[in-house]
């Protein structure tokens, strides 16, 4: 074997062995942020799954689509995370130093990672275009469906409950280990065919039927029913009394009801790029009518057709049979001093004022609507953006990781650890703050969405040819 032959087979063991020890620290990153995301998605909305007889399988459902967005921001960190610990750990080995040594560039060895977060970029890119959307749409149909659903059967004591239809409970005492009531009031409302009734009994018990339906064993206790009479339609109270009575429950209203998500409208975060850009063409078109209405709407066309001793206006004003002999006078008005009765001056004045008044209304309700089309497609392409930018931050993780990583010649998880919490800071407040800048269209969707990628891949590039060829900033200001 040649020189040149045995470089390069150590060269290919090298980027092998790189790329093994990148696969470690990704998945113990990538699962770790995973279950981090998963604890803050479960805290922030406990509240609302907690307490309303949801389903096990819909609330695991809800978890698995609320995944699909976990997992597109979870791989770009991960990415950093172990790109840090891997060069770093290359760099703490004095590898880099052997590799110099032998003449090889350092470039040679991010090249292969670097194809490879290329490749994991386009996988990642081709998720959220596609499964992300549908995910998202899942998620939120889901969402609404256990938002809209009526609380479970939940009595407290001494205080009212009207969760089911028709009735209202008033409790005194609950024994929470036997499920038994005592000093019930029971308000029963007119519908259905049934009449008024307030029940009232010393105890009760509650045994349950099923899912739709719940029985009510009161006893001792008497009703008091309001009915209207037949003949004289005068309401009639009628009193008994009962040392047991069962009472069922309709408990349907209560149920958790499944909604088909594609039947809901969709928002920029439940559709893919492809329909966005059908959205925004739309808008755009919506737009340059509503600037043609703006430019053909003219505020006002005063013409003359002198007929004798009256005068007809094609901007309809309203003449009076007999016209005022005042004379007319010198105006600063162009149109005003073709007519020589004051009266006619002071009515073409007064409809151009008014003409001119609608016209401003139209104008700013013109801009009214385009601002608003223009801040709707402003957010869909912010969306666009962020569907290749976010994956992207994986290019760019290891762009910036790689030489930092070879700089701080420490592999260790608290060294990776401590770089990325800052990096991934200020990457997220970024894209954030980016964000809410693109949607009030103060900078464009890309600036707001790119910029920070864009200055991390400078300084990434910088840092790479500084490594490979020794080029420093300080060397350009040396020849000046």
């Amino acid at each position: 074997m040649t020189e040149r032959s045995i470089v390069a087979s150590k060269i290919n063991k090298l980027q092998i062995d790189l790329l093994k020890r990148h696969v470690n620290p990704f998945f113990f990153c990538f699962f770790t942020l995973m279950f981090l995301l998963l604890m803050q998605f479960l805290i922030l909305h406990i509240d609302n799954l907690i307490g309303k007889d949801i389903p096990l399988s819909v609330i695991l459902e809800l978890i698995i689509t609320n995944l699909a967005y976990m997992v597109v921001l979870a791989a770009p960190m991960a990415v950093l995370v172990a790109t840090l610990m891997a060069y770093g750990k290359f760099s703490e080995l004095n590898e880099l130093t052997a590799l110099r040594a032998s003449g090889i560039n350092p470039l040679k060895i991010i090249r292969p990672v670097l194809v490879t977060s290329i490749l994991l970029f386009v996988g990642l890119a081709w998720f959220s275009n596609n499964v992300l959307p549908e995910a998202n749409q899942k998620a939120r149909s889901l969402f609404i469906d256990i938002r809209v659903k009526k609380p479970g059967f939940d009595l407290k004591p001494n205080i009212f409950y009207d969760g089911i239809e028709g009735y209202t409970f008033l409790v005194e005492e609950i024994d929470g280990t036997t499920d038994s009531l005592y000093n019930i009031t029971l308000f029963q409302d007119p519908e259905n065919n049934r009449d008024r009734m307030i029940i009232t009994a010393d105890k009760g018990m509650l045994v349950s039927k099923g899912d739709q339906a719940l029985d009510l064993h009161l006893i001792n206790g008497n009703t008091l029913k309001h009915t209207q009479a037949r003949r004289n339609n005068k309401e009639v109270i009628e009193r008994n009394t009962f040392n047991k009575h069962i009472m069922t429950l309709d408990l349907s209203d209560l149920s958790f009801m499944r909604s088909d998500p594609d039947e809901r409208n969709k928002s920029d975060r439940t559709m893919s790029s492809r329909a966005m850009l059908a959205v925004v063409d739309s808008l755009k078109k919506e737009i340059d009518q509503q600037l043609g209405m703006l430019i053909t709407d003219k505020p006002l066309y005063p013409t003359e057709v002198y007929r004798g001793e009256e005068s007809f206006f094609s901007s309809e004003l309203v003449m009076p049979s007999h016209l005022d002999t005042i004379p007319g006078y010198q105006s600063d008005y162009v149109m005003v001093n073709h007519f020589d009765k004051a009266d006619l001056q002071r009515r073409l004045v007064d409809e151009s004022t008014r003409k001119v008044r609608e016209y401003r209304g139209r104008i700013e309700s013109i801009k009214a609507n385009v601002e608003w089309r223009e801040k709707r497609i402003a957010r869909y392409l912010v969306e666009i953006h962020k569907k290749l930018s976010i994956p992207f931050a994986c290019v760019v993780f290891i762009l910036f990781g790689a030489p930092v990583g070879i700089m701080t010649k420490r592999g260790n998880f608290g060294y990776a650890a401590l770089i990325s919490t800052v990096v991934l800071t200020f990457y997220w407040v970024s894209l954030i703050q980016g964000e809410k800048l693109a949607d009030r269209l103060h900078v464009t969707p890309f600036v707001g969405m790119w910029t920070f990628n864009i200055l991390l891949s400078i300084a990434g590039i910088y840092l790479i040819i500084h490594l490979s060829t020794g080029f420093s900033f300080k060397d350009i200001f040396r020849k000046q």
